[in-house]
């Protein structure tokens, strides 16, 4: 017997600000979107990770992560060279210990 009452471990947060608490509120925001959109093979994917987290058989981390990435799927993460900072510095001569020290 599916259990779709079942909380995911942290809430997503949707672009318009709401946010899925639970396994029936991520199904019902699935089944909200377009027939075309839901087609789509990561919303395809995320359906298949929450029927098998509200069955049982899966994590309910895979069915975020799965609803996550198919959120996600149009974003491009860029890396910004200007941003890198180094955290450690300029590199300290060793010191140096005297010849008749040794």
């Amino acid at each position: 017997m599916a259990n779709w009452s079942r909380p995911l471990e942290d809430p997503i947060t949707l672009p318009d600000g709401s946010k899925l608490v639970t396994l029936l509120d991520a199904g019902n925001y699935i089944t909200s979107l377009s027939k075309a959109e839901q087609q789509t093979d990561e919303w395809q994917t995320a359906i298949g990770c929450l029927i098998g987290a509200a069955e049982g058989r899966d994590f309910l981390m895979h069915a975020r992560i799965g609803v996550l990435r198919a959120l996600n799927r149009g974003h491009v993460r860029e890396f910004g060279f200007s941003r890198k900072d180094t955290h450690w510095g300029r590199r300290k001569p060793a010191p140096r210990t005297p010849p008749d020290a040794q």
